[in-house]
């Protein structure tokens, strides 16, 4: 007894540990790269799903997707729907474990051959460079899965001497109840599906278990593994909720559909035995856990968008819209959480040129209310980039904090221009700083236009900053065309003085306003020095 207790608990650590491993390994050697290509093939729900089944295929961990795609919701990546369609795609991506152990880990014992392979594994994460150190990581956790399979194996063909759950009732809806929480239970306390899964294959595959019962217990293991997800959106944005609680009720009313069509699925798996040459057993197991997720799948994607407004009515948007994006539990991902304070300072941008377009365009004065709404988002903004870790970085920080530092601070400034003194703003509507003012008007307008377009194309930032340089240029020569008239009457020196200010003013605006795109949007290249200069020089005057 105490042996078979020691193998079956070595067994399941074992694997655990060969799947941890092996999951760190694979994002490590590949995270980014899989990073961005989940985002860049999620357009279409269709490719959403293939590129959810394919990373998890890759990663060998279903949970490890969600937690990714729950944090690329709350930094804005993914819209909800294309996050519903990821995690349908990675709930069957999940069902490739049991293939692998079906196939390979229990019809050929490898546990023996899989020994090296923890070893060389060892060896190159001790010895290995910080490139070949993630690898060895992936070999040793590849190998130990084997070695634990085996382990769990031995352990298994004892359990039947001492408990006899093939005994327990296999037929009938309470059976099947008990199945489900039994694997339910198994899997929030090993935090891993692949890992009951697994269980259930060898406890099927030594005859502790008939078919029936594994089918229950792998049933309940896919609606058990949706506890990890809902850990991660705990204190998360509501996107993040919402991602979750799709999570959720996909995976239950894809585990209750399998128990109400067991019959005809436990039909379809003899079938295919008898006509497909299917081998009965874990293999079988195996085919069945991937065709009741691709029947919920095949319910589910169809109708993705009404799910995500289903499931939108229900979680409504709480948090304020311009700071939504900056969830804490991001700052464990710096690149994912750069890119949610880039979403939000374009937020902010977008706002603030719409209430400086006013101001432009005389009709009437900003918001104040929003203006100071404006300025608490960029204040949580601050805190947020504050908070983000730097380790990952040095020695030196990454382009993209560097960036998001420059738009914060052109942001600032413009939002401390927004709100021009009464004296100034009546005299914007001037014939003489008509020039002036109407390229003014044009370069906020072309970045209005170009920041709700995003994604579409980047080629307006280049005319914003011709435009602006264009603009800076104008005011010069109208600055001494202006001085040169007051010299000879045509301007009293008071008024001289106003005009040149709201000229200034102007120029600075759409200064600020081609390096907010430009570090939001565009290159981000550095602060032209001329610029720089007359920007020191105008800080010293004020």
């Amino acid at each position: 007894m105490l042996a078979m207790i020691f193998r079956l608990v070595g067994g399941v650590g074992l694997f655990l540990l060969g799947m941890a491993l092996l999951t760190d390994g694979l994002k490590a050697v590949a995270g980014e790269p899989l990073r961005r290509a989940l985002v860049r093939f999620t357009g279409k729900p269709w490719r959403a799903f293939v590129s959810g089944m394919l990373v998890t295929l890759l990663v060998q961990s279903s949970s490890a997707t969600t937690v990714t795609v729950i944090g690329f919701v709350s930094a804005g990546l993914l819209t909800l729907p294309q996050a519903l369609a990821v995690v349908m795609g990675a709930s069957l991506g999940t069902t490739g474990t049991g293939w692998l152990v079906a196939v390979l880990g229990l019809k050929i014992s490898v546990g023996f051959y899989a020994l090296p392979l923890v070893g060389v594994g060892a060896f190159l994460k001790l010895f290995g460079g910080r490139r070949w150190q993630p690898v060895g990581l992936a070999l040793a956790g590849f190998g130990l899965i084997f070695v634990g399979i085996e382990t769990l194996q031995m352990g298994m063909s004892r359990l039947t001497d001492f408990v006899h759950l093939a005994r327990l009732p296999s037929g009938g809806l309470a059976a099947h109840v008990v199945g489900m929480l039994a694997g339910v239970g198994l899997t929030m306390v090993l935090q891993s599906s692949s890992v009951t899964v697994a269980i259930t294959l060898t406890a099927l595959h030594t005859g502790t278990i008939n078919f029936e019962q594994a089918a229950s217990v792998v049933i309940g293991a896919a609606i058990g593994t949706t506890v990890t997800g809902v850990l991660a959106a705990i204190g998360g944005t509501t996107s993040a909720k919402r991602t979750a609680l799709g999570h959720v009720t996909f995976n239950l009313a894809t585990g209750l559909i399998a128990v109400v069509v067991l019959p005809g699925l436990l039909r379809g798996i003899e079938w295919a035995q008898r006509h497909l040459g299917l081998d009965p057993g874990a293999t079988s197991l195996a085919a069945f856990h991937s065709s009741f997720i691709a029947l919920g799948v095949l319910i589910f994607l169809p109708w993705v968008d009404g799910f995500a407004r289903w499931i939108e009515r229900i979680l409504p948007e709480r948090e304020v819209a311009l700071t939504r994006y900056l969830d804490d539990t991001l700052l464990h991902a710096p690149p994912v959480a750069l890119e949610a304070v880039r979403r939000a300072l374009r937020a902010v941008a977008l706002e603030l040129l719409e209430q400086v377009a006013r101001v432009v365009r005389t009709d009437a004065g900003p918001d104040t209310a929003r203006l100071a709404a404006l300025q608490q988002a960029l204040l949580r903004a601050e805190d947020f980039l504050a908070h983000l870790p730097v380790t990952e970085e040095r020695p030196h920080p990454s382009p993209s904090r560097v960036a998001l530092i420059h738009a914060l601070d052109h942001l600032t400034r413009l939002l401390a221009r927004a709100s021009p003194p009464d004296s100034l703003r009546a005299i914007f509507g001037l014939p003489e700083l008509e020039p002036v003012a109407e390229r003014c008007r044009e370069i906020v307008a072309v970045a209005l236009a170009g920041l709700r377009a995003e994604g579409d194309s980047t080629d307006w930032t280049a005319r914003v900053e011709r435009m602006a340089l264009e603009l800076s240029a104008e005011q010069r020569r109208q600055r001494a065309a202006l001085l040169q008239q007051t010299a000879g009457g045509a301007w009293s020196p008071g008024r001289a003085v106003e005009a040149l200010d709201a000229m200034r003013w102007m120029e600075r605006l759409g200064y600020h306003t081609w390096r907010i795109v430009n570090y939001l949007v565009g290159p981000g290249t550095p602060e032209p020095q001329t610029m720089l200069e007359e920007e020191s020089g105008a800080i010293v005057s004020r």
